[in-house]
């Protein structure tokens, strides 16, 4: 039965998912550079990695992360370095030149699903605020007597639902308007944006007080 306190959390969940950061540029990043199916590869990986951090909170764990400055700062580094990893790898396929091939709508680059699964994966994993919101979150709407492994995995489970809805909606509707969106100049301002953006986060995340 679901009650007030799970429609709650379906409210926080849904806002979340619908504001945009890493998670969206990562899938407009692969979609571009790829097709429909590394945006909802990617968005698969993202949205699993809810459940590492939902396992973290209930096990305890992510308690000695914020109990540790140490811990907390080089997850923080990591997370932020690989932002910025993603964020060059766009802007240096944002500023090659036109003398090299482009790919159109109907023969895009070949790209790995599997590199789009664990780019997502490890873009959800390495972020700190997203153990520190699951552990300060989660466990409001864990009842006495809940199960708690169980309920965090449930709770996981509605976001993950969420969130991987909305973010494959934007990978149909990126991939929906691929011919205007490969046009050479266009996608080359898209990847550069999107590189940017990634970048920026990671400086942010760098810069970021606990």
């Amino acid at each position: 039965m679901i009650d007030s306190s799970l429609m709650t959390f379906i409210a926080f969940a849904g806002i979340l998912t619908l504001t945009p950061g890493a998670d969206t540029l990562l899938v407009i990043r692969n979609v571009l550079g790829g097709d429909v199916r590394s945006g909802i590869v990617t968005t698969a990986g993202i949205c699993s990695g809810l459940f590492f951090h939902a396992l973290l909170s209930a096990l305890g764990v992510s308690l000695i992360l914020m109990a540790s400055a140490t811990l907390y700062l080089l997850l923080k580094i990591v997370g932020a370095l690989y932002l910025g990893w993603l964020g060059f790898q766009s802007l240096r396929s944002a500023l090659k030149t036109d003398e090299e091939p482009e790919f159109s709508a109907d023969q895009t680059r070949p790209r790995s699903l599997r590199r789009s699964f664990v780019e997502g994966v490890m873009s959800n994993v390495l972020n700190p605020k997203t153990a520190v919101f699951y552990l300060a979150f989660l466990p409001q709407f864990i009842h006495p007597g809940d199960p708690v492994l169980l309920k965090s995995l449930f709770l996981a489970a509605i976001h993950f639902s969420i969130a991987f809805l909305w973010l494959c909606l934007v990978a149909l509707l990126l991939d929906r308007y691929r011919q205007v969106l490969l046009s050479s100049a266009l996608h080359r301002w898209l990847q550069g944006v999107c590189g940017t953006l990634l970048l920026g986060l990671g400086v942010r995340l760098m810069m970021a007080r606990r």
